[in-house]
């Protein structure tokens, strides 16, 4: 399953007030079927005495095969499907089952799986049916997912990964005891070939630790990939951009992602673009993110794929594909049994919203590829609505440049991340 979908329903786990319980497949991938006949050297140690030059014929699955885990998901959709569980057509490693007792939901992450269900008798079901046909593990109440620790509290559920930043604190800024207020600074300017080269090996391994620390803190995914950008031929200024990060994560080691228990169960996204903000290629980088409720399920910053001519087309192109995110998400609610009308994306562009809203500015815009105007075809089925939002409402700005340490708290602790105890 997609990380967004573990937050998705995590989200939706906070807004209902549910209990998120996990179970563990012990040696998964030795549950898959073959299709093929495959023949196997026998094992060291194990060969029969006098049959030495014989192989072993497999009748299951093996670890090491590349096949291995197309039959386990074979195997284990199989066995969901005969029990009642419908496949989520977004999202093909989550099931969901509506009874009249109740609904359950499973996602499942190679031999991890969380189970949310409407009440205690439908998710104890669940499991019977689940330990009937595999061996498991059942770990009870949701602490820790790929490294995401799940804690429950009087208003909510939070996601941090506090425990991991404190390992790569102490593997890659471990002498380094000075803070940073913000993980960027305001007046760095990072481009290509500039300055002395540093180590490529330490620098991809920083970035590598960052990338993955971004799934529940999403205040220094701008920054992050910015950095990524030049992992081939780094700089001494692009490490310094790097440690920098460290410094920031030194003080905010406690923060996390904040989902508060309301009956706010909304569906909206704000996206956001500087203009030409690279330097060595003119090209705009661009961020949005996406709510459910008041929780904050999903995030990008990505340098867009082409040069735009005006901030509106860079604004415009962007709105597109948050168009796409929103829409996912809407799909895979609606196997939830949750529907929403005109999802509304928040820009500060009024131009943008124009192009969105009317075709008359096709002589302007007749250069802008078909597939961005995919925006305008939505808006006009009212799948989406698309809205002005004042530029210091708008939240996807900390995931397109750097910010002064004020604004950068104030829309860091507005999208819910925040010292957790």
């Amino acid at each position: 399953m997609r990380i967004t979908s573990i937050r998705l329903v995590l989200a939706i786990t906070a807004l209902r007030n549910l209990e998120v319980h996990q179970m563990d497949v012990k040696t998964a991938f030795l549950n898959g079927d073959l299709e093929e006949e495959i023949y196997m050297e026998q094992p060291e140690g194990f060969s029969a005495p006098g049959q030495e030059n014989k192989v072993c014929k497999l009748v299951k699955s093996l670890y090491g095969l590349k096949q291995a885990p197309k039959q386990w998901h074979g195997k284990f959709d199989n066995a969901m499907k005969e029990c009642g569980f419908k496949i989520n057509e977004c999202d093909k490693c989550v099931y969901v089952k509506d009874t009249e007792n109740g609904y359950v939901i499973l996602c499942l992450y190679v031999d991890d799986m969380l189970i949310i269900g409407s009440n205690d008798k439908i998710i104890k079901s669940t499991k019977d049916m689940l330990n009937s046909r595999f061996d498991m593990k059942d770990m009870g109440l949701a602490d820790v997912i790929l490294g995401i620790k799940i804690s429950r509290t009087s208003n909510g559920l939070t996601l941090d990964q506090s425990h991991y930043v404190d390992k790569i604190l102490e593997t890659f800024s471990k002498d380094d005891t000075s803070l940073a207020r913000t993980p960027i600074d305001t007046s760095q300017h990072l481009s290509n070939n500039r300055g002395k080269s540093v180590d490529e090996s330490k620098y991809q391994g920083m970035i590598g630790s960052l990338l993955y620390l971004t799934a529940s803190r999403p205040d220094i995914l701008h920054v992050v990939c910015l950095c990524a950008r030049f992992q081939s031929n780094p700089k001494k200024s692009h490490m310094s951009a790097v440690k920098r990060i460290f410094r920031y994560l030194k003080g905010t080691i406690q923060y996390g992602l904040f989902y508060p228990k309301n009956e706010n169960f909304s569906l909206k996204g704000y996206s956001d673009s500087d203009y030409a903000g690279n330097i060595d290629d003119r090209k705009s980088t661009s961020g949005s993110c996406q709510f459910l409720g008041d929780c904050l399920v999903s995030w990008f910053s990505k340098k867009q794929n082409c040069v735009s001519l005006s901030t509106a087309e860079a604004e415009y192109i962007f709105a597109a594909f948050c168009c796409t995110q929103l829409l996912w998400m809407k799909q895979t609610l609606a196997d939830y049994k949750f529907s929403f009308e005109n999802v509304p994306i928040f820009c500060d562009n009024i131009s943008a919203i124009n192009i969105a809203q009317n075709p008359i500015h096709h002589n302007r815009t007749k250069h802008i590829e078909i597939q961005h105007h995919f925006l305008r075809d939505c808006v006009s089925k009212q799948k989406i609505e698309i809205s002005f939002v004042p530029s210091q409402d708008q939240l996807a700005d900390i995931f397109t440049k750097p910010l002064s340490s004020e604004t950068f708290a104030s829309i860091r602790a507005r999208l819910g991340i925040m010292h957790i105890e």
